[in-house]
């Protein structure tokens, strides 16, 4: 019923969002003469204010037009190589034809973008910033909601096929980038294959911020996994899809309850940042008042996870840990990053991050114990938080840098 309920509350709600949502516009427009009181700003800053906190985030757009090569623009055209029911395989394909670049070789980078609540638009500046040197492409997860029961369920193993699906495809000249959540399972699909002897094995795996061993340096996001049962998040956060929406019946971990824990980390940092949005707006400073939206536009915009998949990532990952200790099975396979010889890895963690501990990522390199030190990067970037591990300045002055190094160097 839970989710039933928050669909109500969005319905009852729209009509405010509306409301507030016209009357912005009309203490802002010239026509409307009370917009020259000198309260109007005032008045069209409160009701903007009001709309942005009850309107429904819908999910972004990448809006990657063109990148930039030696000073030059190239126009970038998105394009799906393989939908699956649960992720669609994006390609940020450069238009070089017409270009002094036409026979240039790009090395091909796949990014794993985290299955964990927001959509892969949340890499737009990783994108951003890997296109004028890297040939990119993307994993987009799909909202489960729009996934009709007929096309099955989704596992924490099928995220680990998903992504050897599309390292097969690429490979083998392909490099592996994985954020926060995707780690785990990137690092499981690549010792699976290893294992196997894949000969599409790709050149290197980076890893960011993310969860490999969480008993290191936890954070609030580790103590929560740790201190409920898994029976609580079995019984108490698992809702079914309302009958208007394609996965109508679907059980899944609204992105509505990711979205509250989000806030409830930070609440007051969010309060701040919604009260100096309203103050640009009575002063008038647009280029201030834009970074908030364009901030709460992507981290507003959530999706649902296949309940099946939560909840297996709750008990192996967090609760587990079967990946640092040795006992995570695929489909009856043992998962051996020990296997990986081959595979170049860097980690990269920052100093700040209070979603995934200091520790918590560098952790693969004990686990990948036959990979040459050679090959063995690690980074951690000081005073980063999470999100500035792949956005943000230190992301495009330090850290992007480094991979671009990297992969240079393992080409």
């Amino acid at each position: 019923m839970l989710y039933q309920f928050h669909e109500l509350n969005r319905a009852f709600l729209n009509p405010l969002m509306l409301w507030g949502e016209a009357s912005a516009e009309w203490f802002a427009d010239p026509v409307f003469p009370f917009a020259y009181s000198p309260i109007a700003q005032h008045i069209a800053a409160g009701y903007e204010l009001m709309y942005r906190l009850s309107k429904d985030y819908e999910k972004p757009q990448f809006n990657l037009a063109a990148t930039l090569i030696n000073g030059k623009s190239v126009e970038i055209v998105e394009d799906i190589v393989q939908k699956k029911p649960f992720c669609t395989l994006r390609h940020f394909k450069k238009d070089l034809a017409d270009h002094e670049f036409s026979k240039l070789q790009q090395p091909k980078v796949l990014l794993v973008a985290p299955l964990s609540g927001h959509h892969a638009t949340l890499l737009r500046d990783t994108v951003r910033m890997l296109l004028p040197n890297h040939d990119v492409y993307i994993t987009d997860w799909t909202d489960a909601r729009m996934v009709p029961l007929s096309d099955g369920s989704f596992h924490l193993h099928d995220y680990v096929y998903y992504v050897q699906d599309f390292i097969r495809l690429l490979g083998p000249e392909l490099h592996v980038i994985s954020v926060c959540q995707s780690t785990q399972p990137v690092l499981a699909a690549i010792a699976l294959m290893a294992s196997a002897k894949d000969p599409k094995l790709p050149k290197t795996m980076t890893l960011m911020s993310g969860p490999i061993d969480g008993r290191k340096s936890p954070t609030k996001v580790n103590k929560l996994a740790t201190e409920k049962p898994y029976s609580w998040f079995e019984n108490t956060v698992i809702c079914s899809v309302p009958k208007n929406h394609p996965g109508f019946e679907r059980k899944v971990y609204p992105g509505f309850l990711q979205h509250t824990g989000f806030i409830a980390m930070n609440p007051a940092r969010h309060a701040q940042s919604h009260w100096d949005f309203y103050m640009d707006l009575r002063e008038g400073d647009d280029a201030s008042a834009e970074a908030h939206r364009k901030f709460y536009d992507e981290f507003n915009a959530v999706l649902d996870m296949p309940a099946e998949y939560y909840l297996e990532t709750i008990k192996t990952v967090f609760q587990e840990f079967h990946l640092p200790l040795g006992t995570w099975e695929v489909d009856g396979k043992l998962v051996q990053p020990q296997a990986i010889k081959s595979v170049a890895l860097f980690t990269i963690e920052g100093a700040l991050d209070d979603i995934c501990g200091i520790g918590q990522t560098q952790a693969a390199h004990d686990l990948c114990p036959n990979i040459a030190s050679k090959k063995k990067q690690h980074y951690t970037a000081a005073g980063c938080g999470h999100y500035g591990v792949f956005s943000g300045r230190r992301w495009r002055e330090e850290i992007c840098p480094r991979i671009g190094a990297f992969i240079g160097m393992h080409s």
